[in-house]
């Protein structure tokens, strides 16, 4: 399986600790995507000129994923700030005027010739990049983290484009996260999933409905351990493995993501 994302790269700053993680969606995405045993990953993204944004670098580079294709740009990294109570995040704004709030890739011919490359491109609503999921889907699967987003222009938007999507719905009851995943396949995506937290995930491939349970885990810090569900779920599937198998893979990975601080690791001193 190989698979490149495209996106938002942040550093995830604990206030309470002075200490900052390399993170964002995308970043996060690949990382686990290779430490999962993926062939070969890649990421694209729009980087600051400071030294937050070296370091993300250099953690991608340590991880195994490749960015040369990436940008670089004279704004500042963007800098989330995040609370933990009682092991769950909490986030807080960080600076405005960053590179993630000021910039948008627009892919070129010599992008979609690498992107070509993979098996999937994995974005998401974080990272300002609707406008080339037409273009995108022409070369490659395409996997989408909406987060919480859920408004019926955005879906009519992009749902037609893409062979993966993924959601966070905690918040809704499990009626009308399957009313969610049938709707979103209507629209033209291949398989839907809902992450819900402690009440694991629902899953949707046109056939049937799948319910994924939690694993237990030693829960240090649940950053990034959506991320690492939709890698898990990715590699695994890409793979020729199935459903079931997939899901339990991906529950698995998002486990042993609870016991590491950080998204994926690598603290700096704030």
């Amino acid at each position: 399986m190989k698979l490149i994302a495209i996106g938002d790269n942040v550093t995830d700053c604990y206030v309470d600790e002075g200490v900052y993680f390399p993170g964002g969606n995308a970043v996060n995405v690949a990382v686990n995507c290779k430490k999962n045993g993926a062939e070969k990953v890649g990421y694209i993204g729009v980087f600051g000129n400071d030294d937050r944004a070296d370091y993300i670098r250099e953690c991608l580079k340590e991880e195994g994923v490749s960015c040369d294709r990436s940008r670089k740009v004279y704004a500042p990294t963007e800098q989330p700030r995040v609370f933990l109570k009682d092991g769950d995040r909490v986030f807080g704004h960080g600076p405005r005027d960053t590179c993630q709030h000021l910039f948008a890739i627009k892919l070129t011919r010599e992008d979609m010739e690498l992107i070509k490359d993979y098996d999937v491109c994995h974005t998401s609503c974080f990272s300002n990049l609707e406008y080339e999921l037409p273009q995108l889907a022409e070369i490659c699967r395409v996997s989408f983290d909406f987060s919480e987003r859920r408004e019926e222009e955005y879906l009519l938007r992009t749902c037609p484009y893409l062979s993966f999507a993924f959601f966070s719905g905690s918040d809704l009851p499990e009626e009308e996260c399957e009313k969610l995943m049938k709707h979103v396949h209507e629209l033209g995506t291949g398989i839907v999933g809902v992450t819900r937290g402690s009440a694991g995930a629902l899953f949707y491939d046109g056939k049937e409905v799948y319910r994924q349970g939690i694993h237990k885990a030693e829960v240090v810090d649940t950053m990034g351990a959506g991320d690492s569900f939709i890698a898990g779920f990715l590699t695994a599937y890409a793979d020729g493995n199935g459903m079931r198998r997939s899901l339990e893979y991906a529950a698995e990975r998002a486990a042993l993501t609870c016991g590491v601080r950080g998204g994926f690791g690598h603290p700096h001193k704030a």
